[in-house]
């Protein structure tokens, strides 16, 4: 049976912050945005469909979870998620907080200027909050 392995570009853009029922949770490293990312812990899925109807239902679940608990937090205007894959194909899907004012608002963030890393600090600080937010 084939393991699940993270896609190396979003390994390599995020933070690992928690592992849930079905979905590993991420922090993107740009500050531009506070931004999650979940991602199935299944091998080879790059579709919702490719998922089995009991995942798809978790799935569901762990992205509302999240984003409503996101959205608390950061205490933004509006949530995006999306779930695109045409550059990392395997499953992922974005929650994105976001402001008017913000980087680019109202357009989407892919592809819109320079990525902004997070410092050790602020690492450890969203990782904080994000414990303590799926914790409450």
């Amino acid at each position: 049976m084939t393991q699940f392995i993270l896609d190396k570009t979003l390994e390599g853009d995020s933070i690992f912050i928690a592992d849930l029922t079905l979905c590993t949770l991420r922090l993107i490293n740009d500050k531009r945005w506070p931004w999650l990312v979940l991602m199935p812990k299944r091998p080879d899925i790059e579709e919702v469909f490719d998922l089995s109807k009991d995942d798809q239902k978790q799935l569901h679940i762990e992205t509302n979870q999240a984003a409503e608990k996101f959205k608390a937090l950061t205490n933004c205007e509006k949530i995006n998620i999306a779930m695109i894959g045409n550059v990392v194909r395997q499953l992922h899907v974005h929650i994105i907080a976001r402001d008017d004012g913000d980087a680019n608002w109202p357009s989407p963030v892919w592809g819109y200027g320079t990525r902004e890393p997070y410092n050790d600090a602020e690492i450890d600080e969203w990782h904080d909050k994000l414990i303590t937010m799926l914790n409450g």
